[in-house]
Formats: C-alpha cells, structure tokens, sequence
C-alpha cells in the first residue's frame, strides 16, 4: 500500500460549530471528503463537545484504492492531512463510496477506545432530508458552467411519488431514486457516478449534462 507524505494542514476559513478543521492547501479528494465528512457531523450532531473530549490521531485507508489521510485531534483542533502516519492510534480502513462504512474492524491502540468512537462518529454523519439536501445541492451547483435550468428530484418512497423542483428556464435535468438515495447523493455523501452503476438512481438527460451534473456533485462532495 503507497503511503504519501504527511502535508501540513493549514486552517479553515471559518470553525464549524466552534471547531476549528483544518486541511491542506490543495488538498487531495480524501482530505476534501474527510475534512467535509467531519464538519457535516459536527454540523448535524453537534459534535465540538466530543472533539473537545479526545486528542490523538486516526488513520482513514481506503479498501480499495491506495487513498489515505490522518485526522489529529488535538485541543479541539481537527486536522487532516493526506497519507497516514507511521503509528497512528486508530485505523480505520473503509468504504469510500459506501459512506465510511468499515471494512474490517478497526485497529485501536491500547487506551484509545473513546477515540475510535469519536472516529467513527466523526465519518457518520446523519444524511439530512432529501428535499433540503436538493434546495442546498441547488444552491451550490447552479453556478457550475453549462448546469441545466431545472433539477427535478424524484423520490420514490413507501408513500408513494414525490417530486421538487428546483430553478427556472427550458433545460431540466430529472434524478429519481429513494429519498435515502437522493439525500446521498445532494449531501456528497454518495458519489453520483457509483450510485449510478448500482442502478438505484437513475437520471434523464444528455450527456453532456451529466457531465456537468457529475462536477456539481463532486463539488458538493469535495467542499471545492
């Protein structure tokens, strides 16, 4: 497995929630996704007191692909660098585009029990609803060049069809799946290109809409 220097994280513009997260500049995808990971859990479940409660460091290894970071906590500080330290004291090897889920069990040094749960709390954000995820995704994406006019949302859920629209004009892009798939999705949770290949989302539009669809949800994703 190709291990990568450890880059100096620098600060954040703003601290999320009274935490203050920290990534390298031009960071990589998984420092993007962790760093953004982190700040929707502080966001969603009001995390500082947590962070604030654990110092030490957590290695994040994809399964399946040689991407790594480090998270340190340390003085309710969150950093995240690219690449893993030699000794961390957590590692946690996982899922990339199934939302953080463990593959494996996590490997947990001797007296760092509170901080693998901090971990994994940190990566498990609760996806918000579907429909605000879309007006928020909206907001964000509707100034990526060539985006359509309209994003119609379908949801297809235990009650039945549910639809939002969202902007105005004469081009529209339509996505439909779960509302938990939706919600993934709009989030950055999920990546719109993997959902796909499982055949739980689909969308109705050209080509190059999805092209461009795919950056907005990348944007979204990485926090870029």
């Amino acid at each position: 497995m190709t291990e990568t220097t450890i880059g100096h994280a620098t600060r954040e513009a703003d601290p999320v929630g009274g935490v203050d997260i920290r990534i390298e500049d031009d960071a990589s995808p998984i420092v993007r996704l962790v760093g953004r990971t982190i700040a929707d859990s502080i966001r969603a479940n009001r995390a500082d007191s947590i962070v604030e409660a654990v110092d030490g460091s957590f290695a994040v290894r994809s399964h399946d692909t040689p991407q790594a970071a480090t998270v340190n906590i340390s003085n309710g500080v969150v950093a995240v660098s690219s690449g893993v330290l030699v000794d961390p004291d957590v590692t946690l090897v996982v899922d990339l585009n199934g939302r953080f889920a463990l593959s494996g069990a996590p490997v947990v040094g001797e007296g760092h029990g509170d901080l693998a749960a901090t971990a994994l709390a940190l990566l498990s954000p609760p996806l918000p609803d579907w429909q605000v995820a879309a007006e928020t995704f909206w907001a964000a994406a509707r100034a990526v060049p060539g985006i359509p006019d309209v994003l119609v949302a379908i949801a297809h859920g235990p009650d039945g069809l549910s639809e939002l629209v969202v902007g105005e004009g004469d081009t529209q892009y339509i996505i439909a799946g779960s509302p938990d798939g939706l919600a993934g999705i709009f989030s950055g949770a999920d990546d719109l290109i993997a959902a796909l290949s499982t055949g739980l989302i689909g969308v109705r539009g050209t080509l190059s809409q999805l092209s461009v669809m795919v950056g907005a949800s990348w944007k979204v994703r990485y926090n870029v």
